[in-house]
């Protein structure tokens, strides 16, 4: 029988099960993949780095092939963030490796994909402190290929899931923050409230496991960034395109956020994409189909339009 400090406190499958001594365990470990000098499929090449190393927060770089010499014109930067519920997955996963690798490739831009601290071991908001470190890192200028081969006044964000929700979250303080320009913002299947409004039930106890203290569903903002609209309003960015998936348990929350940045006043281009017939990251489960491969074309075309 086991003690009492090895009792389930709090399990949230298909994330997380925390034990009352304060053990985690996660359903979902990722596999790690390396990076490489020259992707055999893409030949982009990809590197690791340490942004600020007394986090740690950490970033995978990735080069494609044609920047190699510098062409005379400099292509856009990337910052992505990945999903993953605020407390699995990686930037250096075998998801999230290889739609980078071909990402880079197909749009031809430099990606910085953020290595972020998790939920519970370290709760929110420690990764939306870590990806605006990053950020600010990237469009710094601060790593040698950044510095050669990126255009700094072409600088997006993206991300997917928990990843769109920080991407999102991190327009918001570069517009009050300001001195920070973005060209775009891509939220593909973001993580919104979805029933975290009901006390008690899983997407509740999801985001107080997230954010110890936090107040629930539509209160808080970095969970439903609907509720204020001024912050939207004054979003860093000058183009928006959020993915939406029709058989996602997110769409009906992205919805509604894309509806209250289009009505908002916001002073950037605000487009939709809905994927009919598809669940949540269908493109990162399926990365093969037709569907994923859409959304890739869609993707690239954003971050190269003029």
């Amino acid at each position: 029988m086991s003690s009492t400090n090895e009792e389930v406190d709090l399990e949230l499958p298909p994330f997380i099960r925390l034990y009352k001594n304060g053990r985690v365990e996660r359903f979902t470990v990722p596999t790690i993949l390396p990076p490489s000098p020259s992707d055999p499929t893409t030949g982009v090449a990809s590197k690791d780095v340490f942004i600020d190393p007394a986090t740690p927060v950490s970033a995978r770089l990735y080069l494609p092939p044609n920047s190699s010499p510098p062409p005379p014109t400099k292509i856009p930067l990337l910052v992505y963030f990945h999903g993953g519920a605020f407390c699995i997955e990686s930037a250096f996963s075998s998801t999230y490796h290889p739609y980078l690798n071909n990402l880079a490739a197909r749009a031809n831009v430099v990606i910085v994909s953020v290595e972020y601290r998790l939920a519970p071991e370290h709760p929110l908001p420690a990764a939306y402190e870590d990806c605006w470190t990053a950020l600010r890192w990237a469009a710094a200028g601060s790593d040698p290929w950044i510095a050669e081969h990126a255009d700094l006044n072409r600088l997006f964000l993206a991300g997917d899931s928990a990843g769109a929700n920080i991407a999102q979250r991190m327009a918001v303080l570069a517009g009050a923050e300001g001195g920070l320009s973005l060209e775009g913002i891509a939220l593909i299947h973001p993580y919104f409230s979805t029933g975290a409004d009901v006390e008690g039930s899983f997407g509740d106890r999801l985001w107080r496991m997230l954010c110890p203290g936090a107040e629930g569903g539509t209160a808080d903002p970095r969970l439903y960034p609907a509720a204020d609209e001024e912050a939207v309003k004054g979003m860093a960015g000058r183009r928006l395109l959020v993915f939406l998936a029709e058989k996602d348990h997110l769409m009906e929350k992205g919805k509604a956020y894309y509806d209250v940045v289009k009505g908002s006043g916001w002073g950037g281009a605000v487009e939709l994409v809905e994927t009919a017939g598809e669940g949540h990251v269908f493109h990162l489960l399926k990365p093969e189909s037709d569907a994923a491969g859409e959304l890739m074309e869609l993707l690239a075309a954003f971050l190269n339009a003029a």
